[in-house]
C-alpha cells in the first residue's frame, strides 16, 4: 500500500495504523523541497502497491488527480481523500479512474475497511452509486459550460459592471464612478441578468465566482472608472 498525502502527520498516523493491522505501507512525501507529480508518479509506480491512498491536493504541488489515471493504469486501485463533501468532485476522480473516495474526516475504521475490501476484491462502491457520482460531475461540468457561454455574451461595458459588482460596488457607487445616472447603470444591470439568466445580482456574481470568470482588463482611456 502506498500513501501520497502532504499532510505528514496524517499520513505517518495513517501509515501506523494499517502496518498494526498487518498491511506494508510506503509513503511517497510531497512536502519534501525536491517533490514532483513526477517523481511522485515514478516513486508510487516502483512500489506496485496495490492499493493507493491519495489526498486530492498535494499543498504547492496543486491538485493529484493528473495521476489517478496513470496509478490506476498500473493495476493499483486509488482510492482519493477528499476534504469536500461535493457529488461533482467525487464523481470527476471516479472518471479519472479512482476505485472509491474517502473523506478525509473518515474514520480510521473506515480507511482500514477500504483496504480490506480492496485486498479481498470488494468493490468499493455500488455501481448505481458511482454511476450516480458520475453523472453529477457531468452534469456540473455541462453547467459551467452553459455559464461561460451565457457570459460570452455580455457586453464589455456589461462585463465591466458584473466585474465591479463582484467587488462588493452597489449601482449607486457605479453610477457616479461612471458618470452616468443610476437608471441606465440598472437597466445595463438588467440585460447583464437577462443573458446570465439569473434573477438577481447576487446569483450573477455567484455564477461568475462558480467559473472562475474575471472582467477584462482595463483599456487606457476609455474613459471609464475602474473598481477593486
Amino acid at each position: 500500500m502506498t500513501i501520497i498525502d502532504h499532510h505528514m502527520l496524517f499520513a505517518d498516523s495513517l501509515s501506523l495504523v494499517l502496518e498494526d493491522e498487518g498491511y506494508v505501507v510506503s509513503e511517497v512525501e510531497p512536502w519534501q523541497p525536491d517533490a514532483c507529480l513526477a517523481g511522485i508518479l515514478a516513486k508510487s509506480l516502483r512500489s506496485a502497491a496495490r492499493l493507493v491512498l491519495l489526498d486530492e491536493s498535494l499543498g504547492r504541488l496543486g491538485d493529484s488527480t493528473r495521476l489517478i489515471a496513470p496509478l490506476a493504469a498500473s493495476g493499483a486501485a486509488v482510492v482519493v481523500l477528499v476534504e469536500s463533501d461535493g457529488r461533482d468532485r467525487w464523481g470527476r476522480v471516479l472518471e479519472q479512474g479512482a476505485r472509491g473516495v474517502l473523506h478525509k474526516a473518515c474514520t480510521l475504521d473506515e480507511v482500514v475497511a477500504t483496504a480490506e475490501r480492496v485486498r479481498d476484491g470488494v468493490p468499493l462502491m455500488s455501481p448505481a452509486e458511482r454511476a450516480a457520482l458520475v453523472a453529477s460531475a457531468r452534469a456540473e461540468r455541462e453547467e459551467r459550460r452553459a455559464i461561460r457561454a451565457r457570459l460570452g455574451r455580455l457586453t464589455r461595458r456589461e462585463s465591466e459592471i458584473l466585474g465591479a459588482l463582484m467587488t462588493g460596488a452597489t449601482v449607486g457607487e457605479i453610477a457616479r464612478a461612471s458618470f452616468v445616472s443610476q437608471a441606465t447603470v440598472r437597466t445595463q444591470v438588467k440585460a447583464i441578468l437577462a443573458k446570465l439568466e439569473t434573477s438577481s445580482q447576487l446569483a450573477a456574481v455567484g455564477a461568475a465566482h462558480r467559473v472562475g470568470w474575471q472582467p477584462p482588463a482595463p483599456v487606457a482611456g476609455d474613459g471609464h472608472a475602474r473598481f477593486g
